[in-house]
């Protein structure tokens, strides 16, 4: 019990409303642009209206970041990957081969047979070299070599590598066709081509030797292998190097395109804002913001605080004064909250791009504008999308165009789902959206003489939005009900199907409630509308409301079908306790049924905390009124709490007591509803309800022209008195 009292103080806290106020505020100061003295956003064809800007300062003009970049691109680009000559490579692997061909020479000629090969050759090569060695003088041979002439093959094959170059990369490795090779304090460029990699000097070798020893493969492949043990790159690829140049090349590229003095005239009032005149304003407005200072930052922040406050601040106020349902649960607070958040951080976002196309469009505004009309109502809507709209703007640089065009955009896309009854509706939300920005990238892309081509890239990502907003939004929908347990109108409608469990159970087993329950939702509804409550709501909790009778229908007299009564046999209390058990039992049912709770409500509050009239009359007529204690025939409650549920608890009354009369006369049907209205009311049973008295002046309106038109008299048939009556069979 303690917990529930924490929640629900947590729920209203003023303390809890201000942080999250705060914290939202704060979170979009933080994403304002930082080290810029914000102005007004100008644009290309836009005329200059202030008086002529003046630089206090000089400053360079900068490139379009888009330019600047492509140019550093362009530099990287020029600088090729560097290989390092390393020569101390060419000594040691010749030195290498020169101890080597010594220690061959003495193991063949110190052992008369062949000895255990402990060498890096291969068995064949190591036979064949001392094959060699043995038989230098025989005429076997076709064409004999001595050993000697093999190993001064092998260093000469192995100095022309050397000297050639050989890359520690392949050719496929390396991206571009040229490389620099640096060579002590030299540097020069070459094709890779001229060099060997690893593929290549296999190549190389074989055709060394068939220019020098012929076609005699057996020696050839010897030589080859023995050679390879010996070969090592000897241009090595710097990645450090190569990066470090690159990075140098990109230093060097200029940033600016020229220079404006102090006291010059950076753009004349009433002149047309030309490409190198906006790229002027660009950056006097950084080199203003570079210029500012600790102090002039902190005086920044202030401000940009202030200036998302004063926006949020006919939001706040409009909640506070009327719609203290949301004012009061903190959790709808967080959730607008949220969402304005979500679309700033998309504005942040898309800033951070600095696009040179209409990107800034894929902010998507209308996101925010159907969920807070859906979730909550147009008006909320309408109020979220100006706000909205006007924090975008601000995070673009103030671009107040841009966020005027938001509002129309936003506005209409509330307007498509202000009164949703189907999913399919989203097509229509397409269409809106798309109308609202196309008229207003007309409007300014004329007044700011932009080129058709920049006006059809705004359409495209307009378009665009338009697609995308609307599958977002009821994707999202889900996720917001069921994480701030908030209950929509598309939810309601679909709870309104008949082939619903619940709905279909009542029509099959309790038709008599299920019809009173479909009665009391249009008569609901209708009343609903008529003072500002939620139509769906009031019918929905009208089908529902009743639920409960579903367990033990023979119980209640409209499922009654023979003239046998179970009341009949019990005792005033008995009867009276299985009259509200049914209370209990359809709000598990309701539950178990997984209904939301603004939908359960309505079966213990449409009851309140009635007294059942009917056997407690009877009670005091069997024990006396001092043995009856009336608080054993009062409902449980609690009373109605919203305007819906006080409707359903009046309609519930005035509709079975209407339905009972053999003539319904107007009068009579008026008396009804007043009588009944009235005694609901000096009961108290209204009290905790936000009804008004001219909320019931039209409630009563509403009951007697729906309930005179159900129950209007109809003409008597000539042959009615014969259907009336039986007929024996023949």
């Amino acid at each position: 019990m303690l917990k529930e009292n924490t929640k629900i103080k947590l729920r209203s806290s003023l303390r809890i409303k201000i942080l999250i106020v705060f914290v939202t505020v704060m979170l979009v100061v933080m994403m304002f642009p930082r080290g810029e003295s914000i102005d007004s956003e100008v644009t290309v064809g836009s005329v200059w209206i202030r008086d002529d800007l003046i630089a206090s300062m000089t400053f360079e003009i900068l490139k379009d970041p888009k330019v600047y970049e492509a140019e550093k691109l362009n530099a990287a680009k020029g600088i090729l990957p560097i290989f390092l000559r390393d020569n101390s490579i060419v000594a040691i692997s010749l030195d290498s081969l020169a101890r080597y061909n010594e220690y061959l020479s003495k193991l063949f000629l110190k052992e008369p047979a062949l000895p255990a090969n402990t060498t890096i050759l291969s068995d064949k090569a190591f036979s064949y070299l001392y094959k060699l060695a043995r038989q230098q003088r025989s005429l076997k041979l076709q064409r004999p070599l001595p050993v000697s002439r093999v190993f001064d093959i092998s260093k000469t094959i192995l100095k022309s590598i050397f000297q050639r170059g050989l890359l520690n990369s392949t050719y496929n490795e390396i991206a571009r066709d040229s490389i620099s090779i640096r060579d002590g304090k030299y540097e020069n460029r070459f094709a890779k081509s001229v060099y060997l990699d690893r593929n290549s000097v296999n190549e190389f070798i074989k055709f060394s030797l068939g220019s020098q020893i012929g076609n005699n493969q057996e020696i050839s492949e010897t030589i080859e292998e023995y050679v390879s043990n010996f070969i090592k790159p000897n241009l090595i690829y710097s990645k450090q190097l190569t990066e470090l140049a690159v990075k140098n090349a990109m230093d060097r590229v200029p940033r600016n395109v020229g220079i404006v003095n102090e006291n010059e005239r950076i753009v004349a009032k009433h002149d047309r804002i030309k490409l190198e005149t906006k790229q002027k304003i660009d950056s006097y407005r950084i080199a203003k913001g570079e210029e500012i200072g600790f102090i002039g930052r902190s005086l920044q922040s202030i401000g940009n605080f202030l200036h998302i406050l004063i926006i949020l601040l006919p939001l706040i106020i409009y909640i506070k004064l009327f719609r203290g349902r949301i004012y009061r649960d903190n959790l709808k607070i967080i959730l607008i909250a949220c969402i304005i958040l979500f679309i700033s951080l998309l504005s942040f976002l898309v800033y951070q791009l600095n696009a040179s196309t209409s990107i800034e469009f894929l902010i998507l505004v209308p996101v925010a504008s159907m969920l807070l009309t859906i979730i909550f109502d147009s008006r909320i809507g309408f109020y979220g999308t100006v706000v909205t709209s006007l924090i975008v703007g601000g995070l673009q640089s103030n671009d107040y165009a841009f966020a005027l065009m938001n509002i129309i955009a936003g506005s209409l896309a509330a307007y498509t789902v202000r009164d949703i009854k189907n999913r399919t509706q989203i097509f229509r939300s397409f269409l809106y959206i798309f109308i609202g920005y196309a008229i207003s990238i007309l409007a300014f892309g004329f007044e700011r003489f932009d080129s058709f081509n920049q006006m059809i890239s705004s359409f495209a990502f307009a378009g665009t939005n338009a697609l995308i907003s609307p599958v977002i939004t009821y994707g999202l929908i889900i996720f917001v009900e069921r994480i701030f347990s908030i209950t929509t109108d598309l939810t309601l409608l679909e709870l309104t199907d008949f082939n619903k469990p619940v709905l279909k159970e009542l029509a099959k087993n309790a038709p008599g409630t299920f019809n009173h329950s479909i009665t009391i939702g249009t008569l609901a509804e209708a009343t609903a509308e008529a003072i500002g409550a939620n139509p769906m709501l009031a019918r929905v909790g009208a089908y529902y409301h009743d639920i409960g009778k579903l367990l033990d229908p023979e119980s209640f007299v409209e499922n009654q079908t023979s003239s046998k009564n179970v009341h009949e046999k019990l005792s005033p209390e008995q009867s009276a306790k299985l009259i509200m058990s049914h209370v209990k039992r359809g709000v598990e049912l309701a539950q178990s049924n997984g209904l939301p709770k603004e939908v359960t409500d309505f079966i213990p509050m449409h009851h309140g905390t009635m007294v059942i009239s009917y056997f407690y009359a009877k009670a005091k007529e069997l024990y006396g009124e001092e043995n009856v204690d009336v608080d054993d025939y009062r409902y449980q409650g609690p009373k109605p709490k919203t305007k819906e549920t006080a409707i359903v608890m009046l309609a519930d009354a005035c509709e079975s007591t209407v339905r009972s009369l053999t003539d319904s006369d107007s009068q009579k049907i008026e008396n009804i509803i007043t009588n009944l209205i009235n005694s609901r009311i000096d009961d108290g049973q209204l009290d905790e309800s936000p009804l008004t008295f001219s909320d019931i002046k039209k409630i009563k309106e509403s009951f007697l022209g729906i309930l005179l038109g159900q129950h209007h008299k109809r003409i008597r048939y000539p042959e009615q008195e014969e259907l009336e009556t039986s007929k024996p069979e023949e």
